[in-house]
């Protein structure tokens, strides 16, 4: 990018957050307007019509002016390091009044490398920085009290896939398995014939141990085709990777294939659905029911989720069940329900849900990012939402806890909380909300979320007041797999009994209050679509 506009940008940001800006003129879209006294003092307007807020939640606008903020994460010391595609490492500090009352303090640069693009992971004594590029895992000392990075360890090489493939390599590392991280690589080309041969590490989610200084670290970095501890294959692009925070098990979001056709006929503005996946636990890799090293269907399989609309069926397929884009003797139905893992729950086509962050203290909701699509001919997505999650209290048809509360092939697991008012509007570049990456701070009750597409981050909490009954979020204007149609913007209810209503997920843990806060974007930066995502 140019030095020019890189210093636009982080001036857009300054100037709107309060902090002085040198030596620099900026010309800004956005405003700020006075509260209420009860409120913020001061409370920013985006430039483009705002998210609409869910009943129970509020939203407000804190900062401005990141360039294309991709994963965050809290440091030990309460900042929040924004990973900028295709620019590097950004430290923010908040002047925080409590609730929404959020504005930035201090914006420095903490890398500069225009390779990083989204991964971004911190140990937890916080003195260990993991980044991603398409090709590298590298580890940097960090220093949270000054909010540098020292020596610079390549953990892991060897992914970067030819042409303009997925470039997010996503990272985890686990609470349960300290010594694991996990790395998620996503497919070359749309369709791509590599990811059937698990060898060329493809479509793959793989953990590394990163404590092991007596073989590889010290030596080379690990090759991620060939080392590492296989979680899951078959996986096209999943970018969401989170760990359930009781159970320890490693759950994933997945943006399924463009541009489909089943038995020749064009059935790509409903079907494939994105997934969510179940993985398993990353210390369990011996019994019977673990599903660690599975294969999730992809290139062959996808997972249903219109099964009207045109879908040509040969057999009692139904949402989430994977189909076979030819079904003839070699590929078909039966072979991929035999020999793959359909997906726990499948999501709207092309939403892209981008990362998944578990309510911290036990787990209840999974919120989702779902960036938007482009592969529709009506938009979806480009919202804000959550799953509900069992407890151990709750009653559903599964045992346990930390599963999905609604059925496999449920169409209204997904339940809204901050939405584009006109998804229509959502194909031009900067007028909507494009969420990607989620972290709760500390207390684990305010969730900041960055939109990419528009540099902004947001902070969610509760309000106090119930939230809207019922599934929602799902429906398109065009109204798919028996839903009804209700329009293209803001909270959709459901329009079928849900597993479990505002009783059972309404109200989080102890019935605390929720917030929204949000940093919205001066500058546009170049966003990702398709491969990008």
């Amino acid at each position: 990018m140019n030095p020019l506009i890189k210093r636009a940008a982080a001036a857009a940001l300054l100037l709107c957050s309060g902090v002085a800006a040198q030596d620099t003129t900026v010309t800004t879209t956005a405003t700020t307007t006075t509260a209420s006294s009860s409120s913020c003092a001061t409370v920013l307007t985006p430039a483009y019509s705002p998210p609409v807020v869910a009943k129970g939640w509020k939203a407000q606008l804190i900062a401005t002016g990141l360039s294309n903020p991709r994963g965050i994460k809290f440091d030990t010391n309460g900042a929040l390091l924004v990973l900028e595609q295709g620019v590097g490492l950004r430290h923010l500090t908040f002047n925080d009044n409590g609730g929404t009352c959020l504005s930035v303090k201090g914006n420095t640069s903490v890398i500069t490398d225009e390779e990083l693009n989204h991964g971004l992971e911190l140990s937890e004594d916080g003195t260990s920085l993991y980044v991603s590029s398409d090709e590298n895992v590298d580890r940097y000392s960090y220093d949270p009290d000054t909010g540098t990075v020292g020596n610079l360890t390549r953990i892991i090489s060897n992914m970067t896939n030819p042409g303009i493939g997925h470039v997010s390599r996503t990272l985890l590392l686990s609470k349960k398995v300290p010594d694991l991280l996990v790395v998620s690589r996503g497919s070359a080309t749309n369709l791509d014939p590599l990811a059937a041969d698990r060898s060329t590490g493809v479509s793959q989610i793989r953990a590394f141990n990163i404590s092991n200084t007596t073989t590889t670290i010290l030596d080379r970095p690990y090759s991620y085709p060939t080392d590492g501890l296989l979680i899951g294959w078959g996986l096209r692009n999943s970018v969401g990777v989170a760990e359930h925070p009781v159970t320890g098990s490693i759950w994933s979001v997945e943006n399924s294939a463009d541009e489909i056709h089943r038995l020749g006929v064009d059935i790509h503005e409903d079907n494939p659905g994105e997934e969510l996946n179940y993985h398993g636990l990353l210390n369990d890799t011996a019994s019977p029911a673990s599903l660690l090293g599975a294969n999730f269907g992809y290139p062959s399989c996808f997972a249903l989720w219109n099964t009207t609309a045109g879908f040509p069926s040969q057999g009692d397929l139904r949402v989430g069940d994977h189909f076979s884009l030819g079904n003839n003797a070699t590929a078909n139905d039966t072979s991929c329900a035999q020999r793959t893992v359909p997906p726990r729950l499948t999501f709207q086509a092309h939403t892209a849900p981008l990362d998944i962050k578990f309510l911290p203290s036990d787990g209840t909701r999974a919120f989702i990012s779902f960036h938007g699509s482009w592969n529709r001919d009506h938009s979806a997505g480009y919202k804000l939402a959550y799953v509900a999650f069992t407890s151990s209290s709750s009653s559903s048809g599964e045992k346990g806890v930390g599963v999905p509360v609604e059925a496999r092939d449920s169409l209204t697991a997904v339940r809204d909380v901050l939405t584009a008012p006109d998804v229509a509007r959502c194909s031009e570049r900067g007028a909507c909300f494009r969420p990607v990456g989620l972290a709760f701070d500390k207390e684990g009750e305010r969730l900041f979320v960055t939109s990419d597409a528009t540099g902004e981050i947001w902070v969610v909490m509760r309000d106090g007041k119930d939230e809207e009954g019922g599934g929602g979020g799902e429906t398109s204007s065009t109204g798919v797999g028996g839903q009804t149609p209700t329009g293209t913007g803001g909270p959709v209810e459901s329009t079928s009994s849900a597993a479990a209503g505002p009783a059972a997920v309404g109200r989080g843990v102890g019935g605390e209050a929720w917030v929204i806060v949000a940093v919205t974007a001066v500058m546009v930066a170049v966003g990702g679509l398709g491969f990008l995502a």
